[in-house]
């Protein structure tokens, strides 16, 4: 007898359907490698490492289960109008900078380290930065969380783009003498530079996002563009660990995971400056002198030490096994073959990721996410140059083999 599927409400972005049998062999092998990574990190470094390990696992839960997206809602916003990926991206800001502000305020922490956003300067080198960021997230078809859980998630293409991404973000360690030189602006709180404080810039932040929330809606009116396509999952509680989470509440959780993320290690969650410590370690077995770059001035000690000890490693680590056994759970892990234009563009868009995250103080998640949280302006202008990074990219993706979604499509 054929299976009846629950009607998708197009408002949704989930609709219960079969889903394929768990992949029981990898939950396993998943489960047990962050068991046996969670006691390596806590023997060698900390349990605070070991926390932020665990962090690490749910942001990477959360990030497959609802496949939140920030180049796919850059891409749809940008190429038919959808708008849907952009108010997820609204309502998990506002609840990020409403608990940031309680946080920066008080000086709340779990661990006693005083709790510091991320604020950095506007200059020629974060533009810059942030618009090449934009072009390499659409053509390595992922951004830097996005690079991460799908590769946990078992997306071949996504191995190229992290690997890229590596080789980016050493180069632009190794160039970031040259663009910090370059006219800036000082680093600007919309919270304290301002005179608002947290509380005025708080609300500040949130009539701006209930500003583009507005705008988003009539967008959609004006436009009716083709829906994002929902995503499997099933009823009752099996949902939680099955099926497919609806955007908006994984928008709330990846809110609370950041301000947890925050009182714990003292700064929120961060991603790309990772890629550019494994990046220089290797180089620097093969006798490269990396310890002299500006990059890592004052900064020696995590050249020398284990990345375990490095807060933002064992998260990304925790991010990838996260999205490993969640897509075990989904049944859904099956990597396959890469097209040679999809391999060319994923190496090349995630250098350019690579090398603009390091010139832009951060990625879609420190600069974007963290940033615009921390009630930074640079956060504001990252995001206003990667849409102009995403909007080029439509152009050079097909060159690749790339699909951009069209006004003519049902779904997107």
């Amino acid at each position: 007898m054929a299976t009846q599927l629950k009607p998708w409400n197009k408002q949704s972005t989930t609709m219960v359907a079969p889903l394929n049998p768990v992949q029981k062999p990898l939950v396993i092998l998943g489960i047990l490698a962050a068991l046996l990574l969670f006691i390596t990190i806590v023997s060698i470094t900390t349990v605070t490492q070991g926390i932020l390990f665990i962090i690490g696992i749910a942001f990477g839960l959360t990030l497959l289960y609802a496949k939140f997206g920030f180049t796919s809602a850059f891409r749809r916003l940008m190429s038919v109008g959808n708008v849907q990926g952009l108010q997820a991206h609204m309502v998990m800001l506002a609840v990020a900078t409403t608990l940031f502000a309680i946080i920066l305020a008080t000086g709340f922490s779990f661990t006693g380290t005083t709790p510091s956003g991320y604020v950095s300067p506007v200059g020629i080198g974060m533009i810059a930065g942030a618009f090449m960021f934009g072009i390499g997230m659409q053509m390595g078809s992922g951004c830097a969380s996005g690079t991460l859980y799908t590769v946990g998630g078992g997306q071949s293409s996504m191995v190229l783009t992290l690997l890229g991404f590596i080789v980016g973000s050493v180069l632009g360690a190794y160039h970031i003498i040259f663009w910090r030189e370059l006219p800036a602006l000082p680093a600007i709180s919309l919270a304290e530079s301002t005179g608002l404080g947290y509380l005025g810039g708080w609300v500040l932040h949130l009539a701006v996002f209930a500003g583009i929330y507005a705008i988003t809606v009539k967008i959609a009116r004006k436009k009716t563009p083709p829906q994002m396509a929902p995503l499997k999952t099933t009823s009752g509680w099996k949902k939680i660990w099955r099926g497919a989470w609806p955007l908006l509440v994984a928008a709330v959780v990846l809110a609370v995971l950041n301000a947890i993320t925050l009182s714990v290690r003292g700064n929120p969650w961060g991603i790309t400056s990772a890629f550019a410590l494994w990046g220089s370690k290797f180089l620097q077995t093969f006798g490269v002198d990396v310890a002299s770059w500006g990059y890592w001035q004052g900064n020696t000690e995590a050249l020398n030490q284990t990345v375990l000890a490095d807060s933002t490693s064992v998260m990304n680590f925790g991010i990838i096994l996260g999205a490993f056994i969640a897509a075990s759970f989904q049944g859904n892990f099956k990597p396959g073959k890469i097209k040679p234009g999809v391999a060319t563009s994923s190496i090349l868009g995630g250098i350019l990721m690579g090398y603009g995250a390091r010139l832009a103080f951060g990625c879609n998640i420190g600069a974007y996410f963290g940033g615009i949280a921390s009630f930074s302006l640079h956060g504001w202008v990252w995001a206003i140059m990667a849409l102009a990074g995403t909007y080029l990219a439509l152009f050079i993706r097909p060159i690749f083999g790339l699909s951009n979604p069209s006004p003519k499509d049902s779904i997107c």
